[in-house]
């Protein structure tokens, strides 16, 4: 089991070792080509991932353009967080965007898991509340920030200018292609 997955555990809740590795036991590994997908749309999202290595990118199509929503990087977790929770079928694409190596914990190990450790519950709350600031601050960088400003705030994060191809960073910032090609010309 690697540290960095428990790390990411320990982030939101406090294990002791035992209970830690009873936790990250219950992960199972699975390594990914690139542009294999996790999820497709219409799917259940059943699992909870955590990125060993590699990137995953979350989109949807709307009149056949893909869309990019989120990417989740080395050592950061992968969910559809509404098909997660609802067990609904998901109007999302999760895809490897490079090579990638995932653990995953089924969403029945989870509720397992919730009985066994109550800790756990505690843990995935926090989890929770980290994912809605997230988009929450997503949401409303799309509302308020001008596209230029939105990608200047990607250039504080070197991962994405380093992984992500520029047609799926414009989606993301909300701009066609050209438009970031402008962007960029314009910041040079």
């Amino acid at each position: 089991m690697t540290a960095e997955l428990k790390a990411f555990i320990k982030q939101y809740a406090d294990l002791d070792q035992d209970k830690l590795d009873a936790v990250t036991q219950k992960f199972k590994q699975r390594s990914l080509k690139k542009n294999d997908f996790l999820l497709e749309e219409g799917l259940i999202c059943a699992d909870l991932v955590f990125v060993q290595e590699g990137c995953l990118r979350l989109y949807y199509l709307q009149d056949e353009v893909e869309i990019s929503v989120w990417f989740a990087f080395e050592h950061s977790s992968a969910i559809e967080i509404y098909s997660f929770i609802s067990e609904k079928p998901s109007k999302y694409f999760l895809q490897a965007i490079e090579d990638t190596v995932i653990w995953y914990l089924p969403k029945s190990e989870l509720t397992n898991l919730y009985k066994q450790y109550p800790e756990m519950q505690e843990m995935m709350r926090n989890f929770w509340e980290d994912v809605i600031l997230n988009l929450l601050e997503r949401f409303t960088a799309l509302q308020r920030d001008s596209a230029e400003q939105r990608y200047l705030d990607l250039l504080t994060k070197p991962a994405f200018l380093q992984k992500i191809p520029q047609k799926y960073l414009a989606s993301f910032i909300g701009v066609t292609p050209t438009s970031l090609s402008r962007i960029r010309k314009n910041i040079r």
